[in-house]
C-alpha cells in the first residue's frame, strides 16, 4: 500500500527532525520543507495529503501561506495543522479563520500531533457516512462523493473540516449537537479547551453558507449547547 505523504514546514531543523522521525514510525513518508516557497513548489508538485505547517517562517509566514493554499483551487482541500509557538487565542482563531484545520502549540507532543495527523486525514478522506450521493438542504447542495459543496449551483470551497461539519448538521435536521460531539465527528477527536477553535469554524461555515452570517438561517447555535441545523429543514423543505 502507498504510503501517505505528510509534508511538514518549519525552519527549525530539530522540530522538522522530531516530527519527520514519529510521523515515519507511524508509517507515513514525510516530507520536509525549511520556508514558504519551497514549501508551496513541493505542495504543488507532491500535493500530500495534508500540511504541518509552522506560523513563523523566513520568507512568508503560515497566515499568507495558508490564504494562498485556500485561494488556490488544486490545493483548497488539503488538511493543514497549524503550528506555532503563540499560544495567545487571538493567534489561534486568526490561523483558523484564514482555513487552518487545527492548530498545535510548541512544545507539542509528538505522539498528539501524530494522532491528531492520522484522525484529520482519517476525517477528510473517509468522511462519508450517508447512503445519499448528495445532501440537498435548501440552496445547499453537498456532494459526498466530490467532497463538494454548490450554493444556488455554484460551487463553494470548504476546508476538510467545514465539510464534515457541515455534512454532520446536514444528516441530522433539528438535532443539537454538543460541542465535543461536532469536534469528534469533524476532527476525529474531543478534549476540554477547544470550544473556541469549533466557533471559529462555524464562523468560517455561515461566511460561505449563509445568506446574512449574522442572522444564520442554517446553522443556529444552541447557547450553553452547541449548534444544529434549523429545525424547518426536517420538514423536507428543499
Amino acid at each position: 500500500m502507498t504510503k501517505q505523504r505528510i509534508l511538514v514546514v518549519d525552519d527549525d531543523p530539530s522540530i522538522a527532525r522530531v516530527l519527520r522521525t514519529y510521523l515515519e514510525q507511524a508509517g507515513f513518508e514525510v516530507l520536509v520543507a525549511y520556508e514558504g516557497g519551497t514549501a508551496l513548489h513541493t505542495l504543488r508538485r507532491e500535493k500530500p495529503a495534508l500540511l504541518i505547517l509552522d506560523l513563523m517562517l523566513p520568507d512568508r509566514d503560515g497566515r499568507d501561506l495558508t490564504r494562498a493554499i485556500r485561494a488556490d483551487t488544486i490545493l483548497a482541500a488539503t488538511p493543514i495543522i497549524m503550528l506555532t509557538a503563540r499560544v495567545e487565542d487571538t493567534d489561534k482563531i486568526v490561523g483558523l479563520e484564514l482555513g487552518a484545520d487545527d492548530y498545535i502549540t510548541k512544545p507539542f507532543n509528538a505522539g498528539e500531533v501524530v494522532a491528531r495527523v492520522r484522525a484529520l486525514i482519517r476525517r477528510s478522506q473517509f468522511g462519508q457516512r450517508a447512503a445519499a450521493p448528495v445532501l440537498q438542504v435548501g440552496r445547499l447542495h453537498l456532494h459526498l462523493e466530490r467532497r463538494e459543496l454548490c450554493v444556488d449551483g455554484s460551487p463553494v470551497e470548504l476546508t476538510p473540516t467545514e465539510f464534515n461539519l457541515l455534512q454532520t448538521l446536514l444528516e441530522s435536521p433539528g438535532h443539537t449537537f454538543t460541542r465535543e460531539e461536532l469536534l469528534e465527528r469533524a476532527l476525529g477527536y474531543a478534549y476540554e479547551g477547544m470550544g473556541r477553535t469549533l466557533d471559529t469554524h462555524i464562523k468560517n461555515l455561515r461566511q460561505k453558507v449563509e445568506p446574512d452570517p449574522k442572522n444564520p438561517e442554517y446553522i443556529q447555535t444552541v447557547y450553553s449547547i452547541g449548534y444544529r441545523l434549523a429545525a424547518e429543514w426536517q420538514s423536507g423543505d428543499r
